[in-house]
């Protein structure tokens, strides 16, 4: 059977997702997806016109995101009309998707050199959704809250409801995540201090050839306990708001299905995944191509999975995922050397930490969504290379990539270096 083997990764720097105030809130999605497939393609002096396909991911697929990213992007990005492209959405779990579809796609041996990735622009996102709320059209929610048959099936909630819930249900408190919050700024702000992420990251360029962003935008270094303490609790409104005109409140929807838990709010700004724009690209091949073409592979895909779990907590997939991609692969959790769970919320790795008997030294080594932000559909792409920097840096052997997904979902991968 082929082997699957990573090249390269980039990914854009992450700018705050707020129309007015982000560096990169002015510019067309398929700008920053343009971005890194120009790099990956440039960097590995690829003939595009060989490349079999662009797999995307994007998750809020509306507005300026619709259609078809992948295609578009890599036209926008001058590739050859004979590289086709798709785009897909598992929610926050798309540019991982990406990644494994890609990987499956060159293990079946039926394509040679595939780019995975995704983008997502969160100005756009709430800045179109905000748009077109205030004209009184309804915007799908994506988590079936509209489809009554669905929710009496699987009460699905707020997603800052579902942290609290989930943190309610395991016993961990407001100073456990703020703890865990301070711990992702530190260990992101030393990476950044040490330059970790400089190989990955490709600057964002205008038009006219001028740099539009070249550094993180969201990290908050500064961060103190004392100063998340003072922070309120953000999902506290969500607890007893209507999930629909006239239908139950987001509290009730999990306690229909978890009666005896008492939610807390607890999560807030300081330990929830920042919102942002970004794009990151991977570029894998088969080991004939790679070398056929003289490139050089940095990483193998050892194994994929995807996991589903329940979606009234939404947030608990990345367990039984990682469980799963572990069996797939013959290894043990002692195995893996880097460890990157998406911080979708602070509980969401606590609890990871905790049910799979974690290092903490091994896990998010570089802090993670909390610090640096979370462009949704690129997100996955986006910790694939951070993990395979980080294995390089430190010379480990094997990575686990994994993160929640709306839907109570939660794609894996495990990648070995070479």
């Amino acid at each position: 059977m082929p082997e699957a083997y990573i090249i390269d990764a980039v990914r854009t720097p992450r700018a705050i997702g707020k129309v007015g105030k982000g560096a990169l809130s002015h510019l067309h999605p398929q700008h920053l997806a343009a971005t890194v497939l120009k790099a990956i393609a440039e960097r590995n002096g690829l003939n595009t016109a060989e490349v079999d396909d662009v797999i995307w991911g994007c998750s809020a697929q509306m507005g300026l995101q619709g259609g078809d990213m992948g295609r578009m992007a890599a036209l926008d990005a001058g590739y050859d009309v004979k590289a086709s492209g798709v785009t897909l959405d598992r929610f926050c779990g798309s540019g991982l998707t990406a990644t494994n579809l890609a990987a499956a796609q060159v293990i079946s041996g039926m394509e040679d050199l595939v780019i995975a990735g995704g983008t997502e622009m969160m100005s756009h996102v709430v800045d179109y959704g905000g748009k077109v709320r205030a004209a009184g059209v309804a915007v799908a929610s994506g988590l079936g809250t509209g489809n009554a048959r669905l929710q009496a099936l699987h009460p699905q909630s707020n997603q800052g409801v579902c942290a609290d819930a989930i943190a309610a249900l395991e016993g961990i408190g407001r100073a456990e995540l703020d703890a865990f919050g301070v711990e992702s700024q530190r260990r992101a702000a030393r990476a950044l201090a040490e330059g970790r992420f400089a190989r990955s990251v490709v600057p964002v360029l205008d038009d006219a050839g001028a740099v539009v962003l070249d550094h993180e935008e969201y990290p908050r270094p500064d961060t103190t306990p004392e100063g998340l303490a003072a922070i309120k609790p953000a999902f506290a409104a969500f607890l007893d708001m209507p999930s629909s005109p006239g239908g139950e409140t987001f509290r009730q929807l999990i306690n229909r299905k978890y009666p005896d838990v008492d939610i807390e709010p607890l999560h807030h700004v300081g330990t929830s995944s920042g919102v942002v724009d970004g794009a990151a690209a991977i570029l894998l091949a088969s080991g004939r191509y790679a070398a056929a073409h003289g490139l050089k592979p940095r990483a193998r895909i050892v194994a994929t999975a995807n996991m589903g779990d329940c979606p009234t907590l939404m947030l608990n997939g990345p367990v039984p995922a990682a469980r799963k991609v572990l069996a797939k692969a013959g290894l043990a959790k002692d195995d893996i050397d880097v460890w990157e769970v998406n911080e979708a919320f602070a509980v969401v790795v606590e609890k990871f930490i905790r049910d799979l008997d974690l290092d903490r030294a091994r896990v998010n080594i570089n802090g993670g969504a909390i610090a640096l932000g979370h462009p949704i559909g690129a997100t996955g792409a986006v910790l694939i290379g951070t993990a395979l920097d980080e294995l390089e840096r430190s010379g480990g052997r094997y990575a686990l990539i994994t993160m929640c997904a709306a839907g109570g979902m939660a794609p894996a991968i495990i990648i070995e270096r070479v």
